[in-house]
């Protein structure tokens, strides 16, 4: 594990910069991590897009992949703004346009959706609330210990994938306090979101309730909504136990929008 000081270690097999793959398809997707994460983690997603003929794009979001005093350093409006902006150049190249996000990225997603036409849309470990204890204090917390240590590793039950992950060993509070805006922004506007929507979450998550893969369910307004539970898989899924059924199911989907 990297001191918060490092950046991210070059581990063997692991690729945590950002992709762009081509597809043969007049379609795209964006696909955008979680945070402290980087597009290592949806990368397994991207491939599998591509494979189907869809070309994936996976930025890293500003702030990460990087030390954890850079993220703490972001304006966290830059993480929609970025978004957005390749978003923008996808709309440019393909008639087709998803987007695909997990956890924060997956807020993301439902973001863009509730504002900006997308032509499908698939979120995993989507956090609509941080369910731990201490959750409301984090805006009290920030200014007292504004990096607090991580006591457990990735949230991934897969323990070969847990070991390779890229990670911090710890978490910037004011990176999290603004994570809990973006969340009450989503919520508030679950209703807007009229694309075609897949949910998945893996049935051990402890970052993400997974009941709150049945709130986004009940919330939007898509017309085409799917609900996929991963049994064997935590927080992580696209690199956990579950992670090829996940590409598999996700890839599919989104072929069906093509």
């Amino acid at each position: 594990m990297s001191s918060s000081t490092e950046r991210l270690p070059e581990l063997p097999a692991v690729d945590s910069k950002p992709f762009d793959l081509p597809g043969s398809r007049s379609a795209a997707a964006l696909c955008l991590h979680g945070l402290t994460g980087t597009p290592y983690e949806v990368r397994p997603l991207g491939e599998a897009l591509a494979a189907s003929g869809i070309r994936a794009l996976g930025p890293a979001l500003p702030g990460h992949n990087a030390t954890p005093q850079e993220l703490a350093g972001a304006p966290p409006t830059e993480w929609l703004e970025a978004a957005q902006a390749c978003l923008a150049e996808l709309h440019t190249a393909a008639d087709r346009v998803f987007v695909v996000g997990l956890s924060m990225g997956g807020l993301l997603a439902l973001a863009l959706a509730q504002e900006q036409r997308v032509d499908g849309v698939v979120v995993v470990g989507t956090p609509l609330r941080l369910h731990q204890p201490l959750a409301r204090l984090i805006p009290l917390f920030k200014y007292l210990r504004p990096m607090a240590p991580k006591l457990v590793g990735s949230d991934i039950r897969d323990a070969a994938a847990r070991e390779r992950h890229p990670s911090y060993d710890v978490m910037p509070l004011h990176s999290v306090h603004e994570l809990q805006r973006l969340q009450r922004r989503v919520r508030d506007g679950l209703g807007r979101v009229t694309a075609p929507i897949l949910i998945a979450h893996g049935a051990h998550d402890r970052t993400a309730n997974p009941k709150d893969a049945a709130v986004i369910r009940d919330g939007v307004s898509s017309p085409v909504c799917e609900l996929l539970v991963l049994p064997e898989s935590a927080h992580v899924v696209p690199v956990d136990v579950d992670g090829p059924a996940l590409a598999r199911a996700v890839a599919e989907f989104l072929v069906r929008l093509c």
